[in-house]
């Protein structure tokens, strides 16, 4: 059996907390933007913070795995 769920779960939550595709904390203006498409430094150490703690709680904390077997027949 293969473990599949931390490669779903960090592929999702790199894509999800992308810094300005879905929001931006700090952003230029304001603490949130909302779909803005740009990014600082500052907001990509935000995210990665905020990216390894989800993604230690998801694999830690809850366990969560999904396997697959290989053996057919």
């Amino acid at each position: 059996m293969e473990d599949w769920g931390p490669v779903v779960i960090g592929a999702v939550l790199f894509v999800l907390l992308t810094p300005g595709l879905l929001f931006q904390i700090p952003a230029k203006e304001r603490l949130v933007e909302f779909g803005n498409m740009s990014t600082s430094g500052v907001s990509i150490l935000v995210h990665t913070v905020i990216y390894v703690v989800i993604l230690a709680i998801f694999l830690i904390v809850l366990g969560v795995h999904f396997n697959t077997d290989s053996s057919s027949g």
